[in-house]
């Protein structure tokens, strides 16, 4: 065989692929992917710790009672700080940026977002008095429907008022209603009113 002939066979000889080889590729590529995944998990858990320690204060300051508000970092997937059942705190894509997010019933909304601590914590607590306002009035509301229940049930049984106290204290709350409708039928019509006079056609 002539020097030529061996270096033209040398030269020809194709590189030996193996499943195996490509196999342990993927497996190493995949892992990387993984670890770096973890990492951005892990990055936007201790971001949310972060604002969970600066709400704290507020938080302990709920009702123990209430279960309505849950205050808790979930190991979900993103990692998200429960405000209550329907609101959230998550990452953005930036993974620097805190998004507070609500479920409704249009589909989910962005109530703040912001790549401060502060100002998110602020608008946090912020949604939470908001919260513990309305609860409070749905709450005396429920309450004033059901003594007015109360009074009429004890009216329906006996033909009249259980006792001169019950028949005054129904009284007021009956006239505490109307008062309350009057205004605000007075008050939509005096809008009304202003813009018909005032508006220009």
């Amino acid at each position: 065989m002539t020097g030529g002939e061996a270096g033209d066979n040398k030269t020809g000889e194709g590189k030996v692929r193996r499943l195996s080889d490509a196999v342990r590729r993927v497996r190493i590529a995949e892992s990387e992917r993984a670890d770096a995944y973890a990492d951005l998990h892990e990055g936007d858990r201790a971001r949310l710790e972060l604002l969970a320690e600066e709400l704290a204060g507020v938080f302990s300051d709920l009702p123990t009672d209430d279960a309505y508000f849950i205050c808790k970092v979930a190991g979900s997937t993103p990692p998200r700080l429960w405000i209550d059942p329907t609101t959230h705190v998550v990452m953005a894509r930036d993974r620097r940026s805190y998004r507070l997010l609500k479920d409704t019933r249009l589909g989910r909304l962005t109530l703040h977002e912001s790549a401060d601590l502060d100002d998110t914590a602020d608008a946090v607590i912020d949604y939470i008095a908001e919260r513990v306002i309305e609860r409070e009035r749905a709450m005396e509301s429920d309450a004033l429907l059901g003594k007015l229940r109360t009074v009429a049930l004890d009216r329906d049984e006996t033909g009249s008022a259980v006792s001169g106290e019950a028949n005054d204290r129904g009284s007021t709350l009956i006239w505490a209603l109307i008062v309350f409708l009057a205004g605000f039928a007075v008050g939509a019509l005096g809008l009304v009113a202003y813009a018909w006079f005032m508006v220009p056609g």
